[in-house]
């Protein structure tokens, strides 16, 4: 598995909001529930003692009124986790902290180790005691080992020379509240100001949700540390950045701006594009609820097409399990969408949705579709085909899972039971999202990676890691 996490982290001035940090926390992972929903935690400090909690679930149904109380701080971090490198259980949720000599390192982590192994292996060869299975012991231990012979900035700086992967991190030392992302900007992180303080968090949302303004994005290969003011390091550069794309096609809340591009305007445009490269007539433009939803707005736009929606999305179904019957797995699917019939019967619909990963969601959704009356369908797909897995935070099958690695076009058209089906062209998304091609990440779309990855392919043109040049 891979990663979908969210982060936060607050600091404020510890004479007049002595108590507040837990309860922005809780609002702020609230906003980010969407990048998990595993297990979620809250640590904070105040002055003298850190306090920590976590447990599984989503946010609001753990962290009681009670469990918030005896969080009384004025700086901490928090986390919405979907598993990762370590498994679903409680051990693995964050934020993880470790007790060193001076102190106690709290941490929370949105991102992929790629060589976190091996990393492990040498901590533990040094006798470093491990409680989880997961990377962010890893980057905390790490941490830890810096700071006893380094200042907070060098023992960062140290222990980032060493991380292969993704990575945006909280952190929290004594009462310092510090915002760390990787070198190539794979995932996202930004700062805000709210009322006698600052907020860190995955995405602009949560500041909007706090009420807050949001001030700018982490900068890659930045730390900065929450205080009376923004303190801000630029640790290490690399030539290049690697966004990932996913987050403007599918990931990220649409209300969010990510490294200054508001996502619903990316996703509009996506939509717009896919009208543009590939016209079709139809009755109606609908989307696939909800990812699908601003790219159908856009594609009704550019094609005058109608835009209304074919299904309608049950909000309150988690996760279904996997049910044996092939009865009750299409009963799974009513249960999370349904359509209006009125809106489809005898018509000819165009039907966006953000990607296709294994192809099983989509022909089950085209079949009740179609099975509501639908004429024709034609699938209109955000995202060009995902030919390889994600090794660096985002959840997806292996290559040998992914429809699009081993079938062609028409190929995956005919087992989703399309009547056609048209993929974004790469130059077309790179184009809506509106940064250049070398600083996204694109790897699931060409199997051509930003940084090293045993047995796959590399991009000559990004600096390997021990060519990072410092600040």
């Amino acid at each position: 598995m891979k990663d979908k996490c969210g982060v936060v982290g607050v600091r404020f001035d510890a004479e007049k909001n002595r108590d507040a940090a837990a309860l922005y926390i809780y609002y702020a992972l609230q906003a980010l529930q969407h990048r998990g929903q595993e297990s979620s935690g809250i640590s904070v400090t105040n002055g003298s003692s850190v306090l920590s909690d976590k447990g599984m679930g989503l946010v609001a149904d753990y962290f009681s009124r009670e469990r918030l109380q005896k969080l009384a701080g004025y700086a901490g971090i928090g986390h919405v986790r979907y598993s990762t490198t370590g498994g679903s259980r409680l051990e693995n949720s964050q934020p993880f902290s470790v007790t060193y000599k001076n102190g106690t390192i709290s941490i929370a982590h949105n991102g992929n180790l790629v060589n976190y192994r091996e990393l492990k292996k040498e901590l533990e060869a040094q006798g470093r005691i491990f409680t989880s299975d997961s990377d962010t012991e890893v980057i905390a231990q790490m941490l830890a080992r810096e700071l006893i012979r380094n200042d907070i900035v060098e023992a960062v700086r140290e222990t980032m020379k060493r991380l292969v992967g993704s990575y945006s991190l909280v952190i929290l030392i004594g009462d310092c509240v510090i915002g760390v992302r990787d070198p190539l900007g794979f995932k996202p992180l930004c700062i805000g100001h709210v009322d006698n303080g600052y907020v860190l968090a995955s995405e602009s949302a949560a500041i909007d949700t706090l009420n807050g303004e949001l001030v700018r994005d982490v900068a890659p290969g930045e730390m900065v540390i929450l205080g009376e003011k923004i303190e801000s390091h630029r640790l290490l550069r690399c030539k290049n950045h690697a966004h990932c794309m996913f987050e403007y096609v599918y990931f990220a809340r649409p209300d969010s701006i990510m490294d200054g591009r508001l996502v619903y305007k990316v996703r509009h445009k996506i939509g717009q594009t896919l009208a543009a490269e590939c016209p079709t007539k139809a009755d109606i433009v609908s989307p696939v609820p909800d990812s699908g939803i601003t790219s159908a707005i856009g594609y009704s736009t550019g094609s005058k097409i109608p835009y209304a929606e074919a299904l309608i999305k049950n909000r309150y179904v988690n996760r279904t399990f996997i049910m044996p019957a092939q009865e009750l797995r299409e009963t799974a699917v009513r249960l999370k969408l349904n359509t209006v019939r009125s809106n489809i019967e005898g018509k000819n619909v165009i039907l966006i949705d953000d990607s296709i990963v294994r192809g099983t969601t989509s022909r089950r959704i085209i079949d009740l579709v179609r099975r509501s009356g639908a004429k024709e369908i034609h699938a209109r797909i955000g995202s060009p085909p995902i030919i390889s897995p994600c090794y660096l935070g985002i959840d997806m099958a292996t290559r040998e899972e992914l429809i699009a690695a081993h079938k062609t076009v028409k190929g995956v058209e005919f087992l989703i039971g399309a009547n056609s089906l048209y993929y974004i062209s790469l130059d077309g998304l790179v184009s809506a999202i509106g940064i250049p091609r070398e600083d996204l990440c694109t790897g699931c779309l060409t199997g051509v990676y930003p940084i090293e990855i045993p047995g796959e392919k590399c991009e000559d043109k990004q600096l390997k890691l021990n060519q990072f040049v410092p600040e």
